[in-house]
């Protein structure tokens, strides 16, 4: 079964860079392009994972990361944030919120980033 993850990013050129790199581990991807989306798009598409960013229009990474943990529907569904904040308090902001990763946006971000999904058992080894 084709893993299918949802990507809520702001920037449309940061979301296609790690929408391809999915897409060529086998997984469909989706992605919303504020906050208010993200939260609509999870509630309605239950993705098998979701990727966040902090800063976002409508409703911030943080806050819609506390809401999809709080939900039902979504509680159990991984969240990795994919910041550019690469800080400490950052991170423990975001791992408090409930995010099951945090990972800067640095060269080595879509590495980390699949790395982290197949650690989490949304994608496989290819």
């Amino acid at each position: 079964m084709t893993p299918h993850i949802l990507i809520v990013e702001d920037s449309r050129t940061q979301a296609l860079r790690f929408q391809l790199e999915l897409q060529r581990c086998g997984a469909r991807v989706d992605i919303a392009r504020d906050g208010i989306q993200g939260w609509e798009c999870a509630r309605a598409l239950r993705p098998k994972a979701i990727v966040l960013d902090i800063d976002l229009p409508g409703i911030d990474g943080y806050t819609l990361c506390q809401r999809l943990k709080q939900e039902p529907a979504t509680s159990a569904v991984p969240i990795i944030m994919l910041t550019h904040r690469e800080d400490a308090r950052s991170a423990q902001t975001g791992l408090e919120a409930g995010a099951d990763d945090y990972i800067p946006k640095d060269e080595f971000a879509e590495q980390n980033l699949i790395e982290s999904l197949r650690a989490l058992g949304v994608l496989t080894q290819t």
